[in-house]
């Protein structure tokens, strides 16, 4: 299978330049692996090594690369390539696995009070449960479970092994024991969401929890009871939040991290990767806390010198206070 040049630049726009559009695009290919033939993208000038030296039929750059471009050969200049690139494979998949036409796979589980949009595709080993709705355009791939009245909105991609609205992890302590807490919300997930395999979204305790419109969650996520995360946030692979968190519009947590219960994430906040987060953050930025690999020894001796931390910061004052007082 392959695409003409000419007809990706009419389907995404750009300016063609040092080539033509009839050359035919059989892949498109990262810009050291590239090959005639293939058509790749640079977006960060720290690359432009790689970009000489490529042997891809057309490159996709931004203007500020374009001398150089066109120097190597045929390349697309465009204000934003890691944007078009994304465009690019979305064209490609178009061409090559058509969208389907919706419908519920024979081996699916699906609740006769269960609402599933006519366009809606439902796969193989899918379970709907009674009350729950799937809207138009979305996509269940296997094995996915969708719990008892829950919601999910249109055009959503849920990859196998998710599970939304099972119980969230509500007990309560007696006498050394544990006393369920039944969960009666349930989930609300907004439109163009994207859900990574095996990652769960626990139902509300009373109220719902919430994923709202354009949120990307990677695979392997832990979204706790009643967390609400706003619209358009991504969290990528074994990130973990727990229950009653709120998460803003905008905002990225990195692989790994976790967000502590009942804390408050303002919008465009940006949580690096293995990070835990103790304390709610009001403000935007970028915020990070790990302690740095080392050497087994010297990290043993830096951790026993940051116990030590609160006695010297007390001395320190008493220090302080005494030289004043002198």
């Amino acid at each position: 299978m392959s695409l003409l040049l000419g007809h990706i630049v009419d389907a995404l726009g750009g300016s063609l330049e040092g080539g033509t559009g009839d050359t035919p695009i059989s892949r498109i290919a990262p810009l050291e692996v590239a090959g005639p033939g293939d058509l790749s993208f640079l977006s960060n000038p720290r690359y432009q090594q790689q970009l000489a030296a490529s042997r891809a039929a057309c490159v996709i750059v931004a203007p500020a690369m374009r001398d150089a471009a066109v120097a190597r050969g045929a390349c697309i200049v465009v204000d934003n390539p890691y944007v078009y690139f994304a465009r690019a494979t979305q064209l490609w998949r178009q061409h090559t696995a058509p969208a389907g036409q919706g419908g519920v796979h024979a081996s699916a589980v699906v609740d006769a009070s269960a609402q599933v949009h006519p366009s809606a595709t439902i796969g193989p080993l899918c379970v709907v449960e009674r009350g729950a709705h799937i809207g138009a355009g979305t996509v269940l791939k296997s094995r996915v479970t969708v719990g008892e009245g829950c919601r999910i909105g249109e055009r959503c991609i849920v990859h196998a092994g998710v599970v939304i609205g099972a119980d969230g992890f509500g007990f309560a302590p007696e006498k050394g024991q544990w006393v369920k807490i039944e969960q009666l919300g349930a989930v609300r997930i907004g439109d163009d969401v994207e859900i990574g395999a095996n990652t769960c979204i626990d139902r509300g305790a009373l109220d719902d929890t919430v994923i709202e419109d354009g949120v990307k969650l990677d695979n392997l996520i832990q979204i706790g009871h009643n967390v609400r995360i706003g619209k358009h946030s991504a969290l990528a692979g074994c990130v973990g939040v727990a229950g009653s968190a709120t998460i803003g519009a905008h905002c990225t947590v990195g692989g790994g991290a976790i967000v502590l219960g009942h804390l408050t994430l303002a919008d465009n906040v940006h949580i690096s990767a293995a990070t835990v987060v103790t304390r709610s953050l009001t403000r935007p930025g970028q915020y990070t806390g790990m302690f740095p690999i080392d050497d087994n020894a010297r990290w043993e001796k830096n951790a026993a010198t940051l116990k030590q931390l609160h006695s010297l910061r007390d001395r320190i004052k008493a220090l302080e206070q005494a030289l004043k007082a002198a």
